[in-house]
């Protein structure tokens, strides 16, 4: 019994710093938005080259994104 005690411990030990070692976790999700944003910009500059809406789309996803990087 002592044994599954001390395993328990240092489970729930183990658990409880991962759950507590989040450094990075944010920017990583950020980098993923952005990398989402990017591929959809993309296919929609690709797909409407050609025509004004493509350009209108781009210039607001790409407002949209300095807007959230703070660049304006």
């Amino acid at each position: 019994m002592n044994f599954l005690q001390n395993w328990f411990a240092s489970m729930m030990n183990f658990v409880t710093d991962m759950k507590e070692d989040e450094r990075g976790s944010q920017t990583l999700e950020w980098i993923g938005i952005a990398a989402v944003v990017v591929i959809v910009v993309g296919v929609i500059s690709q797909a409407m080259s050609g025509s004004g809406i493509g350009n209108d789309v781009v210039e607001k996803f790409s407002g949209l994104i300095d807007n959230i990087g703070g660049g304006g």
